[in-house]
C-alpha cells in the first residue's frame, strides 16, 4: 500500500519524522508532564537508543517561538492537540543543544569542538545582534566568530540572556547527551580539567537563572552530582528507578503490538517479546525502539542495539575486579540473576571502583531490574536475547582485546587444528590473566577466564562450564551446534611444583577414567577431542587425544 508511514530508522528529529510521514509513537503527554512538573531543570537518564533525543527534539518544535505556526502542525492529531497544555506551544525562546559530537583526544580539542560548537548555535541567533548593545554585540560576535583565548564557558548563559531581552519572554535550554563529552574526556585521561569546564558552563545557565522557564537534560547516566551539578540546588533527576515518566522512554507492550499490526507482523510478537522486551523503567516494562524498528524494517530477528558509550568504563572496571566479578558476569550470561547495591551515581577519576560496574551496566542497558528489594539493593539480570548476545560478545572483546582470537577459535576448532587451539588458548592466558588472581591454589581463575572467552563461540558452540557428565563434572565442554563438527573437552589443572607434562597427562586421563566424554557421545557427536590442560603462573602444557566415533550423523 502506498499510504503505509515508513520506518524512521536514524531519524531522531521530530520536525522531519512528522514531515516524511514515519510512523510515529505519540510521546506527546510528555509535553504535558514536563509542564506540570515544576522543578528548574529536570535531568532524565536512559540508556541510548531508547527515545531521549526524539523527545527534546518534540520538546523544542513544541515550545519554541520561532516558527510558531509553522511547528503547531506537527502536533495535529497528537495528544498534546487537545490538552490544556497547547496553550504553551510556541511561547518560548527555546536553545536546544546535542552534546554527542562534544568528543575530543585531549581537553584541547574538546574545547575546540565547543568553540565550533557554539559557532554555529550562535549562528542561529544571529537576527539578535540588532538588539543587543555595544559590550554585548562584541561578547556575542567573539563567540559566533569563533575567535581564540576567549572563555566559552558563559556561553549559554549569554544567549539566555539575549534571547530573553530580545523576546521578552523566559527562555527553555534543552541539552541532549549532557554526558557524552565527560565521557570522552574520562576515555581520554583529561576528566579533571573537562569536567570544571562544563561544571561551569551548564551551572551558569541553570542555577538560580531568573531569565529561563525550565532546563531539560538528557543522558546515559548520572554523574556524581558533586562533579557537575554541585551548584545546581534546583534539579530533579529522574533515573530508570523513577516511576515518573516511566512511559516516556522506550516503547510498552501495546505500543510493540500496534506498530506490528500496523506493519501486519503481529503474529511475530512472542518472538519479538523474547528478543526485545524485558527493560523496566520505573514501574513500566518497555521494549527497545531502535530494535523494533530494525526489526520491523529488516524482518530478522537478530541483535541491532548496539551502545558502545561507556565501553572504556567498563573495561577499567573489569581491570581493577577479580575473578568473583567474572564468575558473576558468567552466572548472568547462563540466565542467573544477581544482587546488586546501587547508589545511581557514576564517579569518575580516581574515585572509580569496581562497586560502580554494576550500575553502569544498569544504566547502560546490559542489565535491567527484575525485583527491588529495598531504596539500595535490587536484583538484576540480562533483559533479552538481544543483549545476551551482546554481552557474550562485548565482554569477550573487552577482556580479550579485540575479536581476531575468537575468529581464528572458529576456525581452528571446526578444521580441528589442536596445537592451533592450545597456542590460542596460551596467547589468552598471556594476555588476559592480569584480569584474574593467579595467587589462587586451584584452577578456578584459569577456568573462569577460559569460559568467558569461549563465550565468544556461541554461535557455533554451547560452552558447558562445570557441568555434570560421566562419573564427575567436567571443567569445559564445547558442544558443537552442528552434529557433523568436533566436541571438545577440557580439563584443567595447575601445577604448582609438579612436572608440567606429568600434570597434563594426569588431566587427559582424568577426561578419560571418569567418562566426560558421555555428554557428547549422548548426542552423536561423532569426533570428540580432550584436551588437558596445565597451568603455572602465564605458563601452559597440554596433552590431547582425538577419538572418532561411528554414529550416522545427519545435520
Amino acid at each position: 500500500m502506498s499510504d503505509i508511514k515508513g520506518i524512521a530508522l536514524g531519524i531522531d528529529d521530530f520536525k522531519t519524522l512528522i514531515e516524511e510521514n514515519c510512523y510515529y509513537v505519540d510521546k506527546s503527554k510528555f509535553i504535558e508532564e514536563i509542564l506540570k512538573d515544576k522543578a528548574g531543570v529536570k535531568l532524565f537518564t536512559r540508556p541510548r537508543r531508547f527515545g531521549k533525543t526524539l523527545n527534546m527534539s518534540m520538546l523544542r518544535y513544541f515550545f519554541d517561538i520561532k516558527n510558531a505556526e509553522e511547528n503547531r502542525s506537527l502536533f495535529k492529531e497528537l495528544y498534546i492537540e487537545k490538552s490544556p497544555a497547547i496553550k504553551e506551544q510556541g511561547k518560548y525562546p527555546v536553545i536546544f543543544l546535542s552534546m554527542k559530537e562534544i568528543q575530543g583526544k585531549n581537553y584541547e580539542e574538546i574545547i575546540e569542538r565547543t568553540r565550533a560548537f557554539f559557532k554555529l548555535l550562535y549562528n542561529e541567533y544571529v537576527m539578535l545582534r540588532e538588539n543587543l548593545n555595544q559590550s554585548e554585540l562584541q561578547d556575542f560576535d567573539e563567540i559566533w566568530l569563533g575567535k581564540k583565548n576567549i572563555d566559552l564557558s558563559t556561553a549559554l548563559l549569554k544567549l539566555s540572556l539575549y534571547l530573553k531581552k530580545y523576546y521578552n519572554q523566559k527562555v527553555i535550554i534543552l541539552i541532549d547527551e549532557y554526558d557524552v563529552p565527560l565521557m570522552s574526556a574520562y576515555e581520554n585521561g583529561c576528566y579533571d580539567e573537562v569536567i570544571q569546564f562544563f561544571k561551569i558552563l551548564y551551572g551558569a545557565v541553570l542555577k538560580s537563572n531568573s531569565n529561563i522557564k525550565m532546563g531539560v537534560l538528557t543522558g546515559a547516566i548520572r554523574v556524581a552530582q558533586a562533579g557537575i551539578f554541585s551548584d545546581l540546588n534546583n534539579l530533579k533527576i529522574n533515573t530508570i528507578f523513577n516511576e515518573a515518566y516511566d512511559e516516556y522512554f522506550g516503547l510498552s507492550q501495546k505500543e510493540v503490538e500496534d506498530i506490528l499490526r500496523y506493519y501486519g507482523m503481529e503474529y511475530t510478537i512472542t518472538e519479538v517479546k523474547s528478543w526485545y522486551d524485558g527493560y523496566k523503567f520505573g514501574k513500566a516494562e518497555v521494549y527497545n525502539p531502535w530494535s523494533i524498528l530494525n526489526y520491523i524494517d529488516n524482518k530478522e530477528l537478530k541483535a541491532y542495539w548496539i551502545n558502545t558509550s561507556g565501553n572504556v568504563l567498563i573495561k577499567n572496571l573489569l581491570l581493577l575486579s577479580d575473578g568473583v566479578v567474572f564468575d558473576d558476569l558468567q552466572n548472568l550470561v547462563n540466565g542467573n540473576e544477581r544482587i546488586v547495591f546501587i547508589n545511581e551515581n557514576i564517579a569518575f577519576g580516581n574515585n572509580l571502583s569496581p562497586n560502580h560496574l554494576w550500575e553502569l551496566l544498569l544504566f547502560s542497558g546490559y542489565l535491567t531490574v527484575k525485583e527491588k528489594m529495598d531504596d539500595k539493593t535490587y536484583l538484576v539480570k540480562i533483559p533479552n536475547k538481544e543483549i545476551l548476545t551482546f554481552f557474550k560478545e562485548m565482554f569477550v572483546s573487552i577482556i580479550f582485546r579485540g575479536s581476531s582470537n575468537i575468529g581464528d577459535m572458529k576456525q581452528a576448532l571446526q578444521s580441528k587444528n589442536i596445537n592451533h587451539i592450545i597456542n590460542i588458548l596460551e596467547e589468552v592466558v598471556v594476555n588476559a590473566m592480569s584480569f584474574y588472581d593467579t595467587s589462587k591454589k586451584y584452577e578456578n581463575s584459569y577456568q573462569t577466564l577460559l569460559s568467558g572467552f569461549m563465550y565468544g563461540l556461541n554461535s557455533f558452540y554451547q560452552v558447558l562450564p562445570n557441568v555434570e557428565s560421566g562419573y564427575g563434572r567436567a571443567d569445559i565442554i564445547l558442544k558443537p551446534r552442528n552434529k557433523n563438527w568436533a566436541g571438545y573437552i577440557f580439563e584443567l589443572k595447575r601445577a604448582n611444583d609438579n612436572d608440567m607434562k606429568m600434570e597434563a597427562e594426569k588431566a587427559l586421563n582424568q577426561i578419560e577414567d571418569k567418562k566426560y566424554d558421555n555428554i557428547l557421545k549422548n548426542e552423536e557427536i561423532k569426533d570428540i577431542i580432550k584436551i588437558g590442560l596445565v597451568f603455572k603462573g602465564k605458563k601452559v602444557e597440554s596433552s590431547y587425544s582425538y577419538e572418532k566415533n561411528d554414529f550416522n550423523v545427519k545435520n
